[in-house]
């Protein structure tokens, strides 16, 4: 057992010295430390009018006319740093000097209809964001208006879509953070393996008293030990970003899962053709394909891993022992024909 782990030490410490893996784990970390800030903005071109829902931006707005208004107090609810200005003049002088970013006027509302005039700076990406935060605040004080008119609209019975912001969090950030250290680990493998046949080391590894399994189970743990990390330290940066996940555990279990499967695959590939650029080669076709096919099983590892993240009710552990079933069988199949799988072709 401690040659076993005397092998992931060693497996662990040549894996930092590799620029490429090392690079893609910092791309990884940048992703989960900035990922409400890359959500805004991907959210920007995905659905733009989610800017005001999701971005922590405060804006500099000046209003005139009325600063008893009902709108200003949920104006400054929506992220709006409010200046009020008794004339157009003194907000325009405030303007130029950069004190605010926007006028808005709000002229004394006496029944009927309510004229406002909205002056946005020349920047088209300023202006859009300022316009998408404006869209609620501007919607209530519509329908205050209308009940203070007599006009009664009932905004809940109306059903409209889910946040869109939800399903791109749960659909595209989750499932990339969470699946590609799998990939990853499985490139290590790639690599690891490869090289000791390659290098003809292998023999030398295997003169000391440790088993053909257990070298492989070794470098096999440590690549495996090195994505699950990676994944649940995603979870944590990606809740200290206020975009927290649920089912926390099994969401790492289906992660776990994934890296196994594709770490015991990229080991067969590696034992089979004994180099590097061809195992690549077969790693990259087979990944892709086998991706492919997971995505008519249902629910697939993606909608799977959304899901759990999500907190739908409707999946649980069952779903998620479900894809060990497969993994089992390769790791039997791995174990049992590794010493064969290494002689062939020599």
């Amino acid at each position: 057992m401690g040659s076993f782990y005397t092998i992931i030490n060693k497996e662990l410490s040549s894996v930092m010295k590799e620029k490429t893996i090392v690079l893609a784990i910092v791309i990884q970390l940048l992703i989960a430390s900035l990922s409400s800030v890359i959500l805004v903005g991907l959210m920007s071109f995905y659905d733009p009018s989610s800017i005001g829902q999701n971005s922590n931006v405060h804006v500099s707005l000046g209003v005139v006319g009325d600063q008893g208004s009902q709108l200003i107090p949920w104006l400054r609810d929506g992220g709006f740093q409010i200046s009020t200005f008794a004339s157009m003049e003194d907000a325009q002088s405030a303007y130029n000097k950069g004190d605010i970013q926007a006028i808005l006027t709000v002229p004394q509302w006496s029944g009927g209809t309510q004229n406002m005039q909205l002056y946005l700076p020349p920047s088209d990406s300023e202006d859009t964001v300022i316009t998408m935060m404006l869209e609620d605040p501007l919607k209530k004080y519509e329908n205050y208006l209308r009940e203070q008119n007599g006009v009664q609209v009932r905004y809940t019975d109306v059903k409209g879509r889910p946040s869109t912001t939800a399903e791109f969090l749960y659909s595209f950030i989750v499932p990339m953070l969470m699946f590609f250290p799998a990939f990853i680990a499985g490139s290590i493998i790639i690599d690891s393996i490869s090289e000791e046949v390659e290098n003809k080391t292998l023999d030398t590894l295997l003169s000391a008293p440790v088993s053909l399994n257990s070298v492989f189970g070794g470098k096999i743990a440590a690549a495996i030990l090195i994505a699950i990390v990676q994944c649940f330290a995603w979870l944590i940066l990606l809740s200290l970003n206020r975009l927290y996940t649920q089912n926390m555990a099994l969401v790492l279990l289906l992660a776990l899962i994934v890296a196994s499967f594709v770490t015991f695959g990229s080991a067969i590939i590696s034992l089979y053709f004994k180099d590097r650029e061809r195992s690549r080669f077969a790693y990259s076709i087979l990944l892709m394909t086998v991706w492919v096919i997971s995505m008519f099983v249902n629910p697939s590892p993606i909608s799977l891993i959304a899901r759990l993240a999500m907190g739908d009710v409707h999946v649980g552990l069952y779903d998620v022992l479900l894809f060990a079933l497969p993994l089992l069988a390769l790791i039997a199949m791995f174990f049992y024909t590794s010493k064969k799988l290494l002689a062939l072709r020599s």
